[in-house]
Formats: C-alpha cells, structure tokens, sequence
C-alpha cells in the first residue's frame, strides 16, 4: 500500500500577511528563517544602488522594488520615501495588499527561548494581533489573553473585552538596540534576559518603537506607520522607527485600538558603528527633548475619525509646533501629507483593479454568449 507524502501544515494568515524586509545586501539570512517564512509572501525594498543584484534563496514568494520601482510606481510623491535609510521600508507598507505586515531588519535571526527551542517570531507576533489589547485598564498579570493568564481581581468586568490590537512590538537579544552614546559607554553589554511577558502599553503612554522586529494589522493603523523623511539628504538618522512610533501611538490612543511589546525575541546579530550612529543621530538626540513633549500633549479632534484624518491633523501641528525649531520639520510636515496621498492612490487603484477584472470578465462572457 503506497503512502501519500505528507502535506505542508499551512501557517496562520498564510494569505493575510506580508513580510516586508529592507536592505542593501543579499539575503542569505532568509534560510535561517526558512521554515517559519517560506510559505509567505515577501515584500524586498533595496535601498542604495537599485543596479546592485540583491540575491533572494530559492523557495521563496517575494516581490523586490528599488528605487527606480519607487520612483516609477510613486512619481512625484516618491520624495516621501527616504533614500540610504531603512526607512525605505514603509515604502512595502504602501504596496501591500494585505490585511497584516510583519518587518524585520536582514541582520536579525532566529533566536532560541531558555528550554533551546527555536522561537517563530511570526507566529508569537500573529497571536499578539489576533487577541485584545488592553490600553485602558493595566492588568499586573501582563496579557489575560496568553496561555496560564487572566484578568486579576479588580479588573472592571466592563473592560475585558479589550480593545482590538492594532501594533505588536517585538524585542531582541545578543545587541540591545541602544542610541550612540549608550552603545559607547557600553560597547560590550549584550542583552542576555528573556522575559516571557507581553504587556499592553497603557493609553496616554509613549514608547520607544524599533523596527527590527515589528508586526502590524495594516488596516486598523498602516496609513500612520510613515518612517519619515531620514538618511540621504536629511539632517537626521536613525529616528525613523521612531517617529513612527510616536505618531502611531497618539493615533491608535485616540482611536481606542491598543499597542503590545515584549514577545516574540529575534537575535540581533551585528551591533552598527556607534560613531557613524552619532553622527546620524546627534540632531534627533538635541531635538527629542522637544518632540516628546510635543506628542505627550497633542490632542486630537473628534473629527478626527479614521487613521488618515489623524494623520493629516498630526501633520499640522507638527509644522505649527515643530516647525520653529528647524525648518526640517516643515519639510517632514509636508512628506506626512504626501504620505497619505500616495497611501489613498494606491489603496484607490488596489480597490479598482478587481472591478476592472469583473468588468472585464463580464464582457468576455457576454461576448461568448452572443457568438452562441
């Protein structure tokens, strides 16, 4: 009796989800994660030269873009696409089609939980999307809605329901993502603590966001993950997870939808040159202390209903508050709004496509009925 060859177990949100991972360099970091990534769709974003052959493994479903696709697919509005930063990755934000995004950095690999065992980064981030937040109300137990965990006595039976997860926040171990002067005065420290906890960042609560390890439902806030305006030509380095963090939080906080950090762990392997750091960041360092303020007390108007609205609402008060300080911000006021323009179009002609199909497959049958 012949046996039938085992079928592939299809992952969860197999045709959902997208990964999206920019970089300049070939991918060989992608056969580490072969068995947790290869039956999904990835999305390449090259940064730099765009002549450079970028080399994908084989086995894997991937689109790549570089800057002559961006330039081609965005026309003018290609300007809100940073250029030598890896805040070109938003860029596969854009052109998504799907409902999920999951990006990470291409010196990030698979890292081992304390029993050994290897972590699925994706799978830890996609259950963090599919169960509630908990923005309003801080439960001591971390997530109720992990394995072994429940709401504690006190917590207001009117709230558990939670809110729906709009941001899962991943952390790493091996290099901490730390600032310039931090890794200077500490070149050697290596994060070597796993916590196995998933905390819901309360409501009113900024965070420092990294986008090494990032997963997001693209629908509830991905017209607010804009990495801004960084690298080639800008001021300003390295505060591209960043700024998006900020903003995101302001509108998921005024839209009830909730942020998750802590698991899943991936393994940071390469620490970046602190000096080359500093000189990237040292503006962002100086200006901080006014962004933050800024954003703890923004407040947005009920008006304000979707993501796009919220967006274009922050960028106004970015030029009216942040404007005065450099005249960068006038610029990063105006690529928000570019942003979401090119957001619109191109969720516009996504929209489109499947009716100008449908249309097009009617007339087909029409026209077969007629030569009948």
């Amino acid at each position: 009796m012949s046996s039938k060859p085992a079928s592939k177990v299809v992952p969860p949100l197999k045709d959902e989800l997208d990964i999206v991972i920019p970089t300049i360099r070939n991918l060989d970091f992608l056969e580490m994660w072969r068995p947790f990534f290869e039956q999904y769709h990835l999305i390449i974003v090259q940064d730099g030269d765009p002549s450079k052959k970028i080399h994908v493994p084989e086995g894997f479903d991937y689109e790549l873009y570089n800057r002559n696709d961006i330039n081609r697919i965005l026309g003018p509005k290609a300007s809100c696409i940073s250029f030598k930063d890896s805040a070109c990755r938003c860029f596969g934000f854009l052109v998504s089609k799907k409902k999920y995004i999951f990006t990470i950095d291409d010196d990030c690999f698979v890292a081992k939980d304390p029993s050994g065992e290897q972590i699925n980064a994706l799978a830890q981030h996609i259950h963090n999307l599919l169960t509630p937040a908990t923005p309003f109300f801080f439960n001591t137990l971390y997530d109720p809605y992990r394995e072994g965990a429940d709401f504690v006595r006190g917590y207001p039976f009117s709230m558990r329901e939670g809110a729906p997860t709009a941001v899962s926040h991943g952390l790493w171990l091996n290099i901490p993502d730390y600032d310039a002067p931090t890794q200077l005065v500490k070149p050697r420290e290596r994060n070597t603590r796993y916590v196995d906890a998933v905390l819901t960042i309360p409501k009113g609560t900024l965070f420092p966001m990294c986008g090494m390890n990032l997963a997001f439902d693209r629908e509830l806030i991905g017209a607010a993950m804009y990495f801004g305006l960084m690298g080639d030509g800008q001021p300003i380095g390295r505060y591209d997870d960043m700024w998006a963090g900020w903003c995101t939080k302001v509108i998921t906080d005024h839209l009830g939808l909730g942020v998750k950090t802590g698991l899943p762990y991936i393994w940071h392997s390469k620490a970046s040159n602190p000096f080359v750091n500093l000189k990237k960041e040292y503006k962002g360092i100086y200006w901080q202390e006014d962004i933050i303020p800024f954003f703890q007390s923004v407040v947005l108007s009920k008006e304000s209903k979707t993501v796009q609205q919220c967006y274009v609402e922050l960028s106004k008060l970015v030029r009216e508050k942040l404007g005065p300080i450099d005249p960068y911000f006038l610029k990063l006021a105006d690529a928000m709004v570019t942003w979401i323009e090119a957001w619109d179009e191109l969720k516009s002609a996504a929209a489109a496509a499947p009716a100008a199909a449908d249309a097009d497959a009617a007339k087909k049958d029409a026209s077969s009925t007629k030569k009948k």
